[in-house]
């Protein structure tokens, strides 16, 4: 073989291998129970400690905790369970739910069912494929878990996640349930549907597109903003539970200003008011 040919075999070569994608790195999910999904390069990121809090102090949702802890239940013990969307309101207390609906079924479980929570991004999506090929082949049973999930404007992978949830040749595992919050119902924005409305030839399959991918989530779980007794309610919780040196009556007070200011009460804003006034107390909550 001359030079000028082997020079043209090894950029061929070259050329291959940079087109392949690279092998998939050895997962070893023995490492935690809570995991975070990156794309490029595909790798699973242990998470030793989940931001969480414990299910009792969400208040004011008690019906969708015992929906989503019942079909949590349900997969964790191998029986049928369904796609979950949370949707509704800001800081209303969705991602809060799935993360202290995880801890729950764990603590009721030997090490060897816990469940895993793979949290992935919503940039992430069009890497789903590749991530459900990783869980399927570990066999261990997985919430998938995706925080803020919606699209906008010429979004396509909307579509590719249609096909994985219910729909593709593969599906998803069944080892696998997905969990997605999202401010809105149907995920895809106004211009998105709006768009599908414009270009369609029979004006209902713009309907259709707009609520085919919430139909892939069995089960639907809103949530709205909580009336003033709730609020207190959750303070009072927080309260009890961190032991903050304060009057009920001066704790409403205080409460009630601080959500005035931010112009909405809601599980978050609680938070965030007990995060405030447990440092103005010195009062440690971790």
């Amino acid at each position: 073989m001359d030079a000028d040919t082997l020079a043209v075999l090894t950029r061929i070569a070259t050329a291959l291998e940079r087109l392949a994608p690279p092998p998939l790195a050895e997962v070893d999910l023995d490492a935690a129970d809570a995991f975070v999904w990156h794309a490029d390069p595909d790798w699973l990121e242990p998470v030793p400690q989940v931001n969480r809090v414990d299910i009792e102090l969400l208040k004011g949702i008690e019906r969708q905790r015992e929906q989503l802890l019942d079909n949590t239940k349900r997969f964790a013990r191998g029986l049928p369970a369904n796609n979950a969307l949370l949707w509704g309101a800001r800081g209303t207390g969705k991602s809060s739910l799935v993360k202290a609906t995880h801890a729950t079924i764990n603590g009721d479980c030997a090490d060897a069912d816990k469940l895993l929570l793979v949290e992935i991004h919503r940039e992430d999506i069009p890497s789903l494929p590749r991530l459900l090929r990783i869980l399927r082949s570990q066999g261990r049973r997985t919430v998938l878990f995706c925080d803020d999930l919606s699209f906008e404007g010429q979004d396509e992978a909307y579509k590719s996640l249609k096909a994985v949830l219910d729909g593709g040749i593969e599906g998803r595992p069944a080892n696998v349930i997905f969990y997605a919050t999202s401010n809105r119902r149907h995920l895809l924005s106004r211009d998105m549907i709006e768009n599908e409305r414009s270009t369609a030839i029979n004006p209902g399959e713009a309907v259709e597109e707009k609520v085919s991918l919430s139909d892939r989530f069995g089960l639907w779980l809103g949530f709205h903003h909580v009336n003033q007794d709730t609020y207190f309610e959750i303070i009072e919780g927080y309260a009890s539970c961190y032991h903050l040196p304060i009057s009920t009556e001066e704790l409403h007070r205080e409460a009630n200003e601080w959500a005035v200011t931010r112009g909405s009460r809601s599980g978050r804003v609680a938070w965030q008011f007990i995060q405030d006034l447990a440092g103005r107390l010195g009062t440690p909550i971790d």
